[in-house]
């Protein structure tokens, strides 16, 4: 099993490599009048352009996203994102261009004709991220008649004073899951996507790419704006993303 440290990372390493690439590809096409300099030349600037970029981005991801459901809203958060990225990011690359090419910093009457570069190609990197990024609609499915019973192994996990309970919903809250059961609940350090794979075996499925709800437990739906929320037993809401709900009444949740 991965740790959400391991998952940071991951996300992180994602984004620089598609930074890298992004500039190879400006590198090698000479992008926003580049091609005057020898090519070794301009595909170490458009490296190290991108790679500054892909750090302030990935801080500034983490701040956007705290506020908007990347699932829900992609396009929201495309465009959040770019606005709270290009404008410092115009001034970290006018900084370093000049510093790059001309030993020193160039004046600052040249700062907005970078602008426009620098929102261009946020918005294209950015826009690749956040798709990349995004949880996939998954589904976890009750063992075969067929087959003996076998308890999902996500039930193994089970915090002592919960064992033995029936498990109504796994919430994601920042590093932990919270267990939701019919004998209250409780946390434990795991993944949600990791918990997913443990939970084959019980029918439920992902909501929300914070939320796994067991089918079982559903006791009503509400719809609304394009939304939806579960009620579950015992009273819990469980919200749906957009982008889960097409799966979920394809599969007669509702």
């Amino acid at each position: 099993m991965t740790s959400p440290a391991d998952d940071r990372r991951r996300t992180f390493l994602r984004g620089l490599v598609v930074a890298v690439l992004v500039g190879v590809f400006l590198a090698s096409t000479g992008a926003f009048g580049s091609a005057g300099a020898p090519y070794l030349e301009r595909l170490a600037y458009w490296v190290l352009m991108m790679i500054l970029g892909g750090l302030w981005g990935h801080l500034c991801s983490g701040l956007v996203t705290r506020f908007i459901d990347v699932d829900d809203r992609p396009w929201l958060t495309i465009g959040l994102m770019t606005a709270v990225i290009t404008g410092p990011l115009s001034l970290i690359i006018w900084a370093a261009t000049g510093l790059f090419f001309a030993q020193r910093l160039y004046p600052l009457s040249a700062l907005p004709q970078l602008f426009g570069p620098v929102l261009i190609v946020t918005l294209a990197v950015t826009t690749v991220n956040v798709f990349l990024g995004r949880a996939q609609p998954v589904q976890t499915h009750a063992a075969p008649p067929s087959q003996p019973t076998r308890p999902a192994r996500f039930l193994d996990r089970l915090p002592p004073r919960l064992k033995g309970a029936t498990l109504y919903a796994v919430q994601a809250e920042d590093h932990y899951l919270r267990l939701h059961t019919d004998r209250g609940s409780d946390l434990i350090l795991m993944r949600l996507s990791d918990a997913v794979e443990e939970l084959e075996g019980l029918e439920g499925a992902r909501t929300h790419r914070s939320w796994w709800v067991a089918r079982s437990a559903v006791r009503g739906v509400e719809r609304g704006d394009g939304r939806a929320t579960l009620t579950l037993e015992g009273g819990l809401n469980v919200p749906v993303s957009r982008r889960y709900a097409r799966t979920l009444r394809e599969a007669d949740w509702w």
